[in-house]
């Protein structure tokens, strides 16, 4: 005999189905693995070894600028700059490689800094709208990149900095191996440090994070920096495996990618948040994606259009969580 304290119990499975909680949580995960079935079944050698590597070699850059892009969305903000700032960092390498492989380095990672801290204090001392401090960058980074390159592609040349895009470690490409070293190096950043602790309650209410005493400005400016040194690092990995310095093409609509992959992953656009790991599945959802539909022999504006409606899904579901 079926009792009625049983029936909740049994339909609590359902329940979650309707919960936009679960979907923000989980639903990124569901959608890769129903991506992968699909390939599995449908598309001849995709799951095969090679191509796989291909995939996770394309989207590591990705993934580097969407783990800052993550910390700045978690404080309500957001960084258009992360595509200009790859570009400066391209277009500083070729000028300081006759100098040592390190010293161009850390030129192009000072110069990512640079920009995060001028986002930064645009945001939290002069306090303009991200947005709007950020657009200016936006367009004025990938400006003065061109001056600097003087609007010229130039060939790289120096294997040590070639080796980073197209080496590997234990048969893992290095550019693959980064990108998880820093999604964990994130994760524990967010989870286990005061830093992270604050990110997260500056984004979820920042009046009440300043009469608690909170260092908002200095976190604030923190979260840009680490945008801007991973845009860097992102630039220099894309122009190893480019083989060239492009400044011209190099982070173009990289902003919106890493956007997309932040709030696919489930980290809400109003802050309070960071999913590090959802954001790492949302950029690999994101490049599935578009490599299912390339071998599928769609047009690219298919792949647009797809994209497009899952992030009206995924803001759609985080507004229906808020609302309850």
């Amino acid at each position: 005999m079926t009792t009625r304290a049983a029936l909740p119990v049994r339909a609590r499975p359902l329940a979650r189905l309707r919960d936009p909680a679960w979907y923000q949580e989980y639903g990124v995960y569901v959608a890769v693995a129903a991506v992968l079935l699909f390939n599995a079944l449908f598309t001849e050698h995709f799951l095969t070894a090679g191509n796989l590597r291909t995939q996770l070699v394309q989207v590591a850059p990705v993934v580097i600028v969407a783990l800052g892009m993550a910390l700045v969305i978690g404080t309500e903000g957001v960084d258009l700059s992360v595509g200009s700032t790859m570009a400066l960092a391209t277009a500083l390498l070729p000028l300081y490689l006759g100098y040592g492989l390190l010293p161009a380095l850390a030129v192009a990672l000072l110069a990512g800094a640079v920009v995060g801290a001028v986002n930064g204090t645009l945001v939290s001392v002069v306090g303009l709208q991200p947005i709007v401090a950020t657009l200016a960058l936006f367009v004025g980074g990938r400006g003065l990149a061109l001056v600097m390159a003087d609007g010229r592609l130039k060939q790289i040349v120096n294997p040590d900095l070639l080796s980073l895009g197209t080496g590997s470690f234990l048969g893992i490409p290095l550019v693959v191996l980064i990108a998880a070293v820093l999604a964990v190096a994130v994760t524990l950043l967010v989870r286990r440090t005061t830093f992270g602790r604050q990110i997260v309650a500056v984004g979820g209410n920042r009046s009440a994070a300043v009469l608690a005493g909170l260092p908002v400005r200095r976190v604030l400016i923190g979260v840009y920096v680490i945008c801007g040194v991973l845009a860097a690092l992102a630039g220099i990995l894309a122009t190893a495996r480019l083989t060239a310095s492009d400044p011209s093409s190099l982070g173009t609509l990289m902003e919106l990618s890493a956007i997309t992959a932040v709030v696919v992953g489930g980290t809400p656009l109003d802050g309070g948040s960071v999913r590090v790991l959802g954001t790492v599945a949302g950029a690999l959802l994101m490049q599935l994606l578009r490599a299912t539909l390339v071998k599928h022999d769609l047009p690219d504006s298919t792949a647009q259009i797809a994209q497009a409606a899952i992030i009206i899904a995924a803001v759609y579901v985080a507004r229906e969580r808020r609302s309850r």
